[in-house]
């Protein structure tokens, strides 16, 4: 197959890609740089910016799939949620997404599928409540940012099948969910934050990218939450990464510190969800890492 990607440079799209053309799929990869990651395998790198029209959008038109993960990182210290901070997040978002979905209702030859990145955040602060894809948005700022970019996503739905790809936190090597945590917890200093009890929900790169090939290859359209079965709290997971690094996790970050260092971008850190992957599970899936400890295992060991 013939795949189009956008934001495939970033940490799961960089592996993304890998498993696609490792498996035989042409992937051609939209970019604002000429650099490829993937020299060595059947992928072409185009330049373009996908907020802006273009001639980036020819190379929609003719592709068996669409992938779309473009946005800038939500939680990226020292960034406030300055209005000018919220303003990029949404266009990095929202305007990349409805000019890939006007690229496909143009084109002659539509792809077979769309799947354009979400995010968890999508239910809101919801405490203890289990969200699953039937469950409504919340109303704070990172739902509706979800909201509206899921929005732009389904005005593809004219033209072919879209998937909403609600991801939670993704656990991997590299400059993934844990990358601002590993050297605090190294170091012994790591530890929960927040009141500890906010709930935690991860998935496993590997289960990411193998969720979203399962995606491409079956018959779904609509949300499917991208989480592991198991969503742990705070508390537990710090106690996890503990016991994974044989480091202490006692140091405790309270709210107000959190809000004193970030201000409302703290949200994305304190008002989290327990989300499980109903869609998946129902239609067949089967993870490969579905609890914490054999995950964080499997990232920390020096063979994988």
């Amino acid at each position: 197959m013939k795949v189009f990607l956008t934001g495939a440079t970033g940490f799961i799209g960089t592996a993304l890609v890998r498993s696609l053309a490792e498996r035989g799929d042409e992937c051609v990869v939209l970019s604002r740089g000429d650099r490829n990651p993937w020299p060595e395998l059947r992928v072409r790198v185009v330049r373009g910016n996908p907020t802006s029209a273009g001639p980036w959008e020819k190379e929609v038109d003719g592709a068996d799939v669409v992938i779309n993960l473009t946005g800038e990182r939500i939680v990226d210290p020292p960034h406030r949620w300055t209005e000018e901070r919220k303003r990029r997040l949404r266009t990095s978002r929202i305007d990349s997404t409805r000019n890939v979905a006007a690229a496909v209702r143009l084109a002659r030859k539509p792809p077979q599928v769309l799947l354009s990145g979400s995010a968890i955040g999508f239910y809101g602060a919801r405490g203890d409540i289990i969200a699953d894809e039937s469950t409504p948005a919340g109303t704070d700022f990172l739902a509706r940012l979800a909201v509206d970019w899921e929005a732009a996503a389904l005005e593809a739905e004219t033209a072919t099948r879209v998937v909403l790809l609600r991801s939670g936190v993704v656990l991997g090597k590299g400059d993934g969910g844990l990358s601002p945590l590993i050297t605090l917890f190294k170091l012994g200093i790591g530890g929960p934050w927040g009141d500890g009890r906010q709930w935690w929900s991860w998935i496993h790169l590997a289960d990411e990218i193998r969720l979203i090939r399962y995606a491409i290859d079956h018959p779904l359209s609509g949300p499917i939450n991208l989480t592991a079965p198991n969503p742990v709290t705070v508390d537990d997971f710090a106690a996890a990464m503990g016991r994974t690094l044989n480091r202490p996790a006692a140091l405790h970050v309270p709210e107000f510190a959190l809000r004193l260092a970030l201000g409302e971008a703290a949200d994305a850190l304190l008002n989290l969800q327990r989300v499980v992957p109903k869609r998946a599970l129902e239609t067949g899936y089967q993870f490969r890492f579905a609890t914490i400890d054999k995950a964080l295992a499997d990232i920390f060991s020096p063979h994988s």
